[in-house]
């Protein structure tokens, strides 16, 4: 057996017979721990206060999206009673509220809309849920689809590389915004003859269908161009090597190196859908009344009875989507800060 003994002036120790070796100081055993890279993007996250208020202030629109039902229950009210008919005492003959600030009140807290008299707060509620449900869905199937098609086209070349940037090249010359307007009805008689009365989950459907086909290029290019880089590498060539299927190493080599883009681009995609689907219900081909919708109440805000008699109503629904638009932007931009640290904002 062997232990230790220090040296004078030197960094090693020499083992004796007969003595154990000591074990390594708590400190030292700590300095010596390593840090995977989402660990280090996690602790960088967490340094930046903006990131981390934007991140809570974005969870909090979801978690109020998703317990709507609830909040509306123990609230006590739908958005769907239409109160100008139930309490006409509420409104003058125009149809605007009595009472100041657009009938705010204890038992109204955000007022009455103007007209039908629904509830603002909980026709808010339903339509940052109907909002962010819907944006969510096009999120997830714009990405799933800019993954399949761009890595597979920048790591497999050939053929399929040229099809897919032709696909690109072509949707992107397209004006999106107008291809949104003219194609949601025809999207829509697909599934309902125009003389009949189109159910919501129709309407629903054919949004996040036009969305998700003109909304998938961005993050295809991008992976395209970061798949093409990769394939060159060494570890891509000695997997090649080995014997490795391409499937193989697309999902266990290619995928893993291409999180941040997509994780980044993501979190800047969501909120621009969340404008588009709104833009679409505010110009009358999305989500029509009496669903709620942050569009649909914008467009009722923009009316002439609203704009001449009850400027407040445009209050809620505006603010409530700029802080949730501004706190996405700043989140993806943490995002992208914690991923790549020499990137200047």
């Amino acid at each position: 057996m062997t232990s230790p003994i220090d040296i004078e002036g030197g960094g090693t120790s020499v083992v004796v017979d007969g003595e154990k070796e000591p074990k390594a100081k708590p400190d030292e055993a700590k300095q010596l721990e390593g840090r995977s890279p989402g660990q280090l993007m996690w602790i960088r996250f967490k340094r930046d206060r903006t990131g981390v208020i934007s991140a809570y202030v974005v969870i909090f629109f979801f978690v109020v999206g998703l317990a709507a039902p609830l909040i509306s229950k123990l609230y006590g009210k739908n958005p769907y009673t239409v109160y100008a008919d139930e309490r006409p005492e509420l409104f003058d003959s125009a149809g605007v509220p009595l009472q100041p600030n657009g009938g705010i009140s204890g038992e109204f807290w955000f007022g009455l809309e103007p007209g039908n008299g629904y509830d603002v707060f909980t026709k808010l509620l339903y339509g940052i849920r109907n909002s962010l449900m819907i944006s969510l869905a096009v999120t997830l199937a714009t990405v799933l689809t800019g993954i399949i098609l761009g890595v597979a086209a920048g790591y497999l070349g050939g053929k399929i590389d040229y099809f897919v940037s032709r696909l690109i090249d072509f949707l992107l010359a397209l004006p999106s915004q107008l291809f949104f307007i003219a194609s949601m009805p025809v999207v829509v008689s697909l599934f309902v003859s125009p003389r009949d009365e189109t159910p919501v989950y129709v309407r629903v459907v054919a949004l996040i269908s036009v969305m998700w086909v003109l909304g998938w290029m961005s993050l295809a290019r991008i992976l395209r161009g970061t798949a093409l880089a990769l394939r060159e590498r060494e570890f891509i060539e000695a997997a090649k090597v080995s014997g490795a299927p391409p499937g193989r190493i697309i999902r266990k080599e290619i995928l893993p190196n291409v999180v941040t883009p997509i994780l980044v681009q993501s979190t800047y995609m969501l909120p621009n859908f969340v404008t588009a689907e709104a833009g679409l219900s505010f110009l009358g081909v999305g989500l029509v009344e009496p669903t709620p919708d942050w569009g649909q109440m914008f467009s009722k805000a923009a009316t002439e009875l609203v704009m001449q008699n009850d400027l407040t109503y445009m209050f809620f629904p505006g603010i409530s989507m700029i802080i949730f638009i501004v706190a996405f932007n700043l989140l993806g931009d943490s995002v992208r800060d914690a991923f790549d640290p020499k990137t200047a904002r």
